[in-house]
């Protein structure tokens, strides 16, 4: 039986989308193939791979795809957590869903360093426990909002 996708959208597809295909693929195990895009791809950000690396989860060997890649045979979910991915992610042919889940860019964080990896912790964890109600609930496709 072949496994639901769901694609995690953002600008750069460099932290909050990356830290979320690595929650979906942790949390749901095979239930799901989680990847994650990019409107304008930037690479993976060294502090979300430091920050799921302190909860345990290695995220260091995704890459920085463009959305580009996935119109041809798009999946069966896509969920876009930046306001300006929101705006640009195009009209998916097929089944494709698109929900939004909008969470605060901790790629644009400033401060001390201690102050970074705050904000990027926080956003992981906000990540983590929507996912996990959005798990709980039984992974709806019609969510519209955050869970």
């Amino acid at each position: 039986m072949k496994r639901p996708r769901v694609l995690f959208l953002c600008t750069g597809n460099s932290c909050r989308s990356q830290i979320a295909e690595g929650w979906l693929r942790h949390l749901a195990g095979d239930r799901f193939e989680a990847l994650s895009a990019g409107v304008a791809p930037q690479g993976l950000n060294p502090g979300a791979v430091a920050t799921m690396a302190e909860v345990g989860i290695d995220i260091s060997g995704q890459t920085s795809d463009d959305l580009a890649a996935y119109l041809a045979h798009p999946p069966e979910l896509v969920v876009t957590v930046c306001d300006h991915a929101a705006e640009r992610c195009p009209l998916l042919p097929g089944a494709t869903r698109v929900v939004h889940w909008p969470f605060v860019d901790p790629a644009h964080a400033e401060g001390s360093d201690e102050e970074v990896r705050a904000l990027f912790a926080t956003v992981r964890d906000t990540i983590r426990g929507t996912l996990t109600r959005w798990l709980e609930a039984g992974a709806p496709f019609e969510t519209e909002t955050t869970p």
